[in-house]
């Protein structure tokens, strides 16, 4: 069900009279980008972060920012407010802006902001966790521009649908030489035979995650290696645990690679060490 209040340039309207230009370019050609955050009781969490991260997409497509940082705040505030959230997220969008369709950018529009907040199934979130989740895995067949986040995801949302058709909750991309990038919502982590973390390096293979970066603050404060380089899906299988974070799910343990068990089939303590600790190092904005 979508959110009760939509914010769209400059109004908060009932969602289902929120609308945007058929001549969008985030519609006609993806030519937006987006984020979301975390809402966990009543606070958005590492939205500081969040908006770095949107300022380089707008910066790497070279859209306009819409308004300053603290507006942007103030809104992303006020439609978490109006939904009255206070577990689920808080989901923004910045477009080029509408203008006739033509492929080169268009001069003297302005952007498009949307944003929406939703509440999510807390107790279905903390089944994963207690429970574990199985991931399949897929080509990678995405362009090579994914540390840019943009809203063109229909190879991920591809990827999403054959995993739920699997039986899975999540695809792990693998790229043309054998080697894991990352799900299509989320960056994949293995727990090694030394108890080290192993994830695949930031570089334009994956998108820098920011729940990602939060972990590896929260592993140095717990001790725990972090060695960034690639791994394949045999490694997987073969590892002493593995999970998923996204801004979603935080950290969600994997406990089957295409219907093989890994390790004994159950959540591993390095991942619940981790996840204990991951809100007491994160930033939250309270509501």
């Amino acid at each position: 069900m979508s959110s009760r209040v939509t914010y769209v340039n400059g109004r908060y309207v009932p969602s289902r009279e929120a609308v945007v230009s058929v001549e969008d370019r985030g519609n006609q050609f993806a030519d937006a980008v987006y984020e979301a955050c975390q809402i966990k009781d009543g606070a958005i969490i590492d939205l500081r972060r969040h908006l770095d991260r949107l300022d380089r997409s707008l910066a790497e497509l070279r859209i306009a920012a819409p308004m300053s940082r603290a507006a942007m705040t103030h809104v992303l505030r006020e439609v978490a407010r109006r939904n009255r959230v206070q577990n689920g997220y808080v989901y923004w969008q910045i477009s080029r802006g509408a203008a006739p369709r033509d492929h080169a950018f268009p001069v003297g529009v302005n952007p498009t902001f949307t944003a929406t907040a939703k509440s999510l199934d807390v107790a279905a979130a903390a089944l994963r966790y207690e429970k574990g989740v199985p991931v399949i895995t897929l080509p990678d067949n995405r362009w090579e521009r994914v540390d840019i986040k943009t809203v063109g995801l229909l190879p991920n949302a591809l990827a999403k649908q054959a995993a739920r058709e699997a039986g899975a909750f999540e695809a792990v991309f693998v790229d043309g030489e054998g080697f894991v990038t990352e799900g299509s919502s989320a960056n994949v982590w293995l727990v090694d035979g030394e108890g080290r973390l192993v994830t695949r390096p930031a570089d334009r293979g994956i998108l820098r995650g920011i729940t990602r970066s939060v972990l590896m603050e929260v592993a140095a404060a717990e001790g725990v290696p972090v060695v960034e380089r690639r791994f394949t899906v045999a490694e997987m299988k073969a590892a002493r645990e593995v999970f998923l974070t996204s801004a979603g799910a935080i950290l969600c343990p994997v406990v089957s690679v295409d219907g093989e068990t890994v390790a004994n089939g159950a959540p591993g303590s390095v991942a619940a060490q981790l996840r204990r600790r991951f809100h007491e190092l994160a930033e939250r904005t309270p509501i």
